[in-house]
């Protein structure tokens, strides 16, 4: 038995001025299927979490670039 879904996340790579937004948005809505596209307006929150994403994977980034010095102990 298969999947059934009723709705489809489409997440931009940045976000983009409502004008611009409009070819896109009326693109989706004449594919077949689709009932309505609703637009999200960007905002503290979001910002806050790329900020916060961009910060985890930097810290990564950095701690394989530069690892943490350990100390062996010689017996």
């Amino acid at each position: 038995m298969s999947d059934r879904y009723y709705a489809l996340t489409v997440t931009l790579e940045q976000p983009i001025e409502d004008e611009d937004a409009e070819g896109l948005i009326n693109a989706i809505t004449h594919l077949r299927g689709v009932l309505t596209v609703a637009p999200h307006v960007a905002d503290v929150q979001t910002h806050w979490a790329q900020e916060t994403a961009r910060h985890e994977l930097g810290a990564k980034l950095w701690a394989v670039l530069y690892p943490p010095v350990t100390k062996e102990r010689h017996s």
